[in-house]
């Protein structure tokens, strides 16, 4: 019996409509009252901050199709943050519209992203981040734009010197920020004409509440238009999770908890597909936060793919579909330099990983579980801060036996 059958019998099923991807979702009832879901600094910028990551994913998704891809967000916000304040006011009014911030109405806006990126960073969440400008020597730099970042963010952007020596500068500075655990985040030399040049980097291994008693059984993952692989999968009867099913975006959606406020987010489409569109559509910060209101707890056999993964990308050719193509033509990077500069790579870096280790066991009982939840074919799974609703990490899984670490 399909997982969708078994969730009607229980009840445990939503109705949520498609969001709109710039207005994060459209009101139908003319008498429906509006509950605004965001209502301090931080909530608003850390929704800003994730509509600008669900963007950037579905971007990369549709000139990636049908691979595995993974992104952490926040560090390309942060990265791309830091480059606004180079630029003019309109140069930074463009950059501010890609990356959702013109919604925020912020007067602290710089001081806000700090403290989310400060309280998403705290070492139980399980997540490191590096982001930081390097430029072009030949440029004649503005000191006053460095003292500027370094005062707000604590990084000092960095003047490149040419050659391999960048690039053992910017890969030694990426591993200390992540704790040696992102490597080689650049494989090759940059330009020696590079203008200007932004790098962005994450680590995540977060911990679950609930442990898995059972680690690395192998079983098939069924793969759209393949042979079935063989995975490594963690296994628990009687695990807690929040759940719900979807029948417009056939899938059936688990939120998992991790500690310290942090929770996984996986969507499995019913039927063995790695066309994902419309469900990568309907992503939002609203529509996140609705299902993490909605989605109703339960206790399944969960059967999770053990993931490690390392993703690595220049995103900059992304820009032009989040409407930035007349900016990259033109930054206007006045406060960096007197002479044009543009942004010449925005390469991005993230490994992860899970482990079935957790702080607190499965509840006792003499059964197990009526309920399964096997994710043992293409899936889309997001990392999400619940105390801010910030999007950490998003990923799109089609064949776990592609993934390297």
């Amino acid at each position: 019996m399909k997982l969708t059958t078994v969730l009607l019998v229980f009840g445990v099923v939503l109705s949520v409509c498609q969001a709109q991807s710039d207005t994060g979702g459209e009101e139908t009832g003319g008498e429906e009252e509006h509950v605004e879901l965001f209502t301090t600094p931080t909530a608003k910028m850390a929704a800003a901050t994730s509509d600008f990551g669900y963007n950037l994913f579905r971007a990369l998704a549709s000139r990636e199709a049908a691979t595995n891809i993974f992104l952490a967000p926040i560090s390309v916000s942060a990265a791309l943050t830091q480059l606004s304040m180079g630029g003019s006011e309109r140069a930074e009014q463009q950059l501010f519209r890609a990356l959702r911030y013109h919604t925020l109405q912020d007067p602290q806006l710089h001081t806000t992203l700090k403290n989310l990126l400060a309280s998403v960073r705290t070492p139980g969440k399980g997540l490191s981040t590096a982001a930081r400008i390097y430029l072009a020597r030949r440029l004649r730099l503005k000191q006053d734009f460095f003292g500027l970042v370094e005062q707000q963010y604590g990084i000092r952007p960095k003047a490149l010197q040419g050659g391999t020596k960048d690039v053992k500068e910017i890969n030694d500075w990426v591993t200390q920020e992540t704790g040696g655990k992102v490597q080689r985040l650049l494989t090759k030399a940059l330009s020696r004409n590079a203008g200007v040049n932004a790098v962005s980097a994450a680590y995540f291994k977060g911990k679950w509440v609930t442990r898995f008693g059972q680690n690395g059984v192998m079983e098939n993952f069924q793969v759209d238009g393949g042979v079935p692989v063989r995975v490594s999968m963690m296994k628990q009867d009687n695990y807690p999770v929040k759940m719900g099913a979807d029948s417009d975006l056939s899938c059936t959606i688990a939120q998992i908890q991790m500690q310290d406020d942090i929770s996984m987010f996986i969507f499995l489409p019913d039927e063995v597909t790695a066309n994902m569109t419309l469900l990568e559509e309907s992503l939002t910060a609203e529509f996140v936060q609705d299902l993490s209101m909605t989605l109703l707890p339960t206790q399944v056999s969960l059967s999770l793919p053990t993931l490690r993964l390392s993703y690595s990308s220049d995103l900059l050719p992304l820009l032009s579909d989040l409407g930035l193509s007349e900016w990259l033509d033109n930054p206007d990077l006045e406060k960096i330099s007197a002479q044009a500069a543009k942004l010449v790579s925005l390469n991005h870096k993230v490994v992860m990983e899970t482990a079935p280790e957790g702080n607190q066991y499965p509840s006792a009982t003499s059964a197990a579980s009526h309920l399964s939840y096997t994710v043992d074919r293409p899936f889309l799974y997001l990392i999400r801060d619940e105390a801010s609703g910030a999007l950490l990490f998003i990923g799109r899984v089609v064949n776990p036996k592609d993934l390297r670490i």
